[in-house]
């Protein structure tokens, strides 16, 4: 499909996370929005994962061409840093004066923000440009903390903890949505045929004690208590 001549130039990288005044341009009408490129991209990671988004995908979503797009986007890194952002979109407020439940709300929203997109762990995980919505989560996560006797790099640390923990569990879910049971059903036969030579395996896998199904939240409690212990020793005696 041919594309009508457009008088724009392609928007600086920093443009598409942190747009400012629209710049007055002559000619026709834009014929997309940076949000339209972006929400096209996501519907497709969301259908078939990450690895089929490519410009041209995005262009026959859109009805365009590949060569147009690069009119609002100037490359795929560019749209892998808007989709991310989009993605996770800004945290949710929680005002709560207990900063380990506000903690723990946090890699909650996470958890919940990534799972909707699994292709968002990817993104997360890759060096990239930070935009306004991961910026707010760091924002709100450090909020949580603030009364804590911990180092600035201490609090990005917890942070750093608690997103990888929640990215890491949507990775198993979105594999299968219920990894550790099946986990213990494939295992089953192996561990029975040689629980001679791994009996503190069998032993953890046949101990009916705590919760399975539930490693979100044990990791997290873990984490929190640890945030804990540590804050305590900066207290003045």
């Amino acid at each position: 499909m041919a594309d009508e001549p457009e008088a724009t130039t392609p928007p600086a990288p920093d443009d598409l996370l942190w747009p400012g005044p629209a710049p007055v341009r002559r000619g026709p009408k834009p014929k997309f929005t940076v949000a339209q490129i972006t929400d096209a991209g996501t519907r497709i990671a969301d259908a078939e994962g990450l690895g089929a988004v490519t410009m041209q995908r995005i262009a026959d979503d859109l009805g365009s061409t590949k060569m147009a797009l690069y009119r609002y986007v100037p490359g795929r890194a560019d749209l892998d840093a808007v989709m991310l952002d989009r993605a996770f979109g800004p945290p949710a407020a929680h005002a709560d004066d207990d900063w380990r439940r506000a903690l723990a709300a946090w890699a909650e929203g996470v958890h919940s923000r990534a799972l909707a997109h699994p292709w968002s762990v990817e993104l997360a995980q890759r060096p990239h440009r930070p935009g306004p919505c991961e910026l707010a989560w760091y924002e709100t996560g450090l909020a949580a903390m603030a009364r804590l006797e911990l180092h600035g790099s201490e609090k990005l640390d917890v942070l750093a903890l608690l997103a990888g923990h929640a990215m890491s569990i949507v990775r198993q879910e979105s594999a299968s949505a219920a990894p550790e049971q099946e986990l213990a059903a494939a295992m089953s036969q192996i561990l029975t045929d040689r629980a001679a030579d791994y009996p503190l395996t069998v032993a953890a896998f046949a101990d009916p004690g705590g919760a399975r199904g539930d490693a979100l939240r044990f990791g997290v409690e873990r984490i929190i208590a640890g945030v804990e212990v540590l804050a305590a020793t900066r207290r003045p005696s």
